[in-house]
């Protein structure tokens, strides 16, 4: 069951309109990496979580913040998108010839179809789906991908910060950042607290048995290119980050451990179609 209440968590306001940077907003609303994905992902998380009550409190109370993000952002933009004057988005069109060449303007689709208000798309158009979202019932698998998504969450909105001066919208932003800034830093707390309560460990996922798996190349680093500089790095040498294994660098060209691929002749039969099929090669 949900609630809501009519104050926004906060400001959701610009000093002016600016149908362009509204367009630009629809991607951290819609997009891959937007508030969208990761309040449905954080909330099916949350609805298929097993483990105890602390974890599903937290991942459903964060789901439910974004809801929140979701609503400020669709404020904005359609504050960012009345009354905008079609001079001022001719005037920011001349200005960046980039965002011309790409945009041509305002989303077409903010007058047509959403009558100047936000719409569940990205800033070119295409919309929000359901496979933006992650919700595997493994606990450490989903808050490692979460990390990711606050990441890159938080890496667009700093970009979008940079690309307005206007102060009402980088108000807002600046929270969003900030947020963004928490949520990383819970999630990476909420992998140390599942690895602390012998919940999950590395390798994910720890149930399956290691000596089923081939344990041989567990570890080892296979280098793919001549001249290869990897193996200076970290995961060439030295302990695994488990505990369960060292790792090792095998050096330019990896050999391969299998077979040449034995491609079956076609069928004879003549009812697939394929090249060569009926015919005696």
């Amino acid at each position: 069951m949900f609630y809501r209440v009519k104050e926004l968590q906060y400001n959701a306001k610009p000093e002016k309109p600016d149908a362009l940077f509204a367009r630009k907003l629809q991607e951290v609303l819609g997009g891959q990496w937007g508030e969208m994905s990761v309040a449905m992902g954080y909330l099916f998380q949350g609805w298929n979580c097993k483990a105890p009550g602390k974890y599903r409190d937290m991942i459903m109370d964060i789901g439910t913040e974004e809801l929140a993000h979701v609503e400020m952002l669709a404020t904005m933009i359609a504050r960012l998108l009345e009354n905008a004057p079609l001079s001022m988005q001719e005037a920011a069109v001349e200005q960046h010839p980039a965002i011309a060449a790409v945009m041509g303007g305002m989303n077409p689709q903010h007058a047509i179809v959403t009558g100047l208000g936000a719409a569940p798309q990205n800033s070119v158009g295409m919309p929000w789906t359901a496979a933006y979202i992650t919700a595997s019932g493994n606990l450490l698998a989903d808050f490692r991908f979460n990390v990711t998504a606050e990441s890159m969450g938080r890496l667009q909105v700093s970009r979008l910060y940079n690309l307005t001066d206007d102060p009402g919208v980088r108000d807002m932003l600046s929270f969003l950042i900030a947020r963004d800034t928490m949520h990383q830093n819970q999630w990476l707390a909420a992998i140390e607290e599942l690895e602390a309560d012998g919940l999950e460990e590395t390798p994910c996922p720890s149930g399956f048995p290691m000596d089923l798996e081939k344990q041989e190349v567990s570890y080892q680093f296979w280098s793919c290119s001549e001249g290869s500089q990897a193996k200076e790095g970290r995961w060439a040498q030295g302990e695994a980050p488990d505990g369960k294994g060292r790792f090792s660098f095998l050096d330019y060209p990896a050999k391969p451990m299998g077979p040449e691929i034995q491609v079956p002749p076609p069928k004879p039969d003549g009812r697939v179609f394929n090249t060569g099929e009926g015919k005696v090669l």
